[in-house]
């Protein structure tokens, strides 16, 4: 006898909406820590974020709030402009750090594939911010790790939590992870660090883009200009980014910097190698359409470009050992989109694997809607 296929579990609908049922969620974490931070980009979710947050803690009699914001350097100018609106604002408590930290260039494969923010002795894209957090004390240089150590050890003995933009709609992989399994206490959107009284909480994990520009637009919420200009120049609301140009998810902003900001686009290419061959190249330097005749297949010129346009032995390793692990846990579906999305990866130095992430989403969504007939995820190979 046949075995009945399990249904897919479909979403509780509240009788709320969705901007109460945040607001009710950031009351909550108030009551709950001793410490509310929250931490911003410039971009349209972190400022939803925390504009309700400082609602809610006008209301409690917590203001200021502190607003961590980590300076990449290669910024839009109009997101530092905007930066600058937030961290001067009474009602906040900047952290807005501006200290040597390093972040893969994704234009480039050199040898030393770094940008080195705010590095000593370098020539800046611009001066550092009278109020910024300027020297690296937190035993860590690498992006992706200050965040946390940062919060460690300034509130190491404090219970914390941290308020992020973070929205379950971006990926089925982040919705699963914010609905599956409780945090803290009954909350399941959010995660634990190291320490056992740090979280991180994303209070409008079920929000819709169109719910973050409704309620930014119905409370007359100041939010970064940039968004207009992209909207203009005709980006799509879903590819519109306000932060970082260089890293492996920007790029794309390379191809229309120099028509939007043209003092930004000239102070990057002098920062940065390979800024100017992107800017060029546009697509090109992402995608390859066609396979190279010199080669007899996908996986043959995926192994020639790792060897050849990798050349930091340790980052080479790494993505192999990415690929391998990903070919084996895929390996009934390991086809020609999986080799071209790891093509992608070595062009762009996606050091941290964030497309081979998209990759494994927008796999998930293409089987769902084989399986189930219906309509899969519209996130899918747009971001690869």
């Amino acid at each position: 006898m046949r075995k009945e296929k399990q249904k897919r579990p479909s979403r509780l609908y509240l009788d709320t909406d969705v901007y109460t049922a945040a607001v009710k969620r950031i009351e909550y974490l108030y009551d709950e820590f001793e410490e509310v931070i929250v931490s911003f980009s410039g971009g349209k979710d972190s400022t939803t974020v925390l504009n309700l947050a400082l609602e809610v803690a006008e209301q409690k009699n917590r203001l200021p709030i502190k607003v961590l914001f980590i300076d990449q350097e290669a910024e839009w100018n109009m997101t530092i402009e905007y930066m600058r609106t937030i961290m001067y604002d009474p009602r906040v408590i900047p952290l807005w750090l501006q200290m040597p930290i390093i972040i893969f260039n994704a234009t480039t494969s050199t040898d030393d594939p770094w940008l080195h923010c705010w590095a000593p002795g370098q020539t800046w894209m611009r001066d550092k911010d009278p109020i910024s957090i300027k020297e690296n004390i937190y035993g860590t240089n690498r992006f992706k790790k200050v965040f946390g150590h940062f919060v460690n050890q300034t509130y190491a003995d404090k219970k914390v939590c941290s308020l992020t933009g973070i929205r379950g709609e971006e990926s089925p992989g982040r919705i699963l992870g914010l609905t599956s399994s409780p945090t803290y206490k009954w909350i399941t959107w959010g995660s634990r660090t190291r320490n056992k009284n740090h979280f991180t909480f994303a209070p409008i994990y079920d929000w819709s883009y169109t719910d973050v520009w409704k309620t930014i637009h119905t409370h007359k919420w100041p939010y970064c200009r940039l968004y207009d200009e992209l909207y203009k120049y005709g980006i799509p609301v879903l590819g519109m980014r306000v932060s970082s140009l260089h890293h492996e998810q920007a790029v794309k902003s390379l191809f229309y910097l120099q028509e939007i900001e043209f003092e930004t686009w000239n102070k990057l290419i002098a920062r940065l190698s390979g800024i100017n061959s992107a800017g060029h190249l546009q697509d090109d330097f992402t995608n390859v359409h066609e396979l190279p005749p010199v080669f007899r297949d996908w996986w043959e010129y995926r192994d020639y470009l790792l060897e050849n346009l990798i050349l930091n032995d340790e980052v080479r390793d790494k993505l192999k050992y990415a690929f391998q692990l990903t070919e084996r846990r895929y390996k009934w579906d390991v086809q020609e989109s999986l080799v071209k999305a790891q093509i992608k990866i070595i062009l762009v130095n996606d050091y941290h694997g964030t497309k081979l992430d998209t990759w494994t989403s927008a796999g998930q969504n293409r089987r769902y809607a084989i399986n189930t007939g219906k309509s899969s995820d519209k996130y899918s190979q747009e971001y690869l």
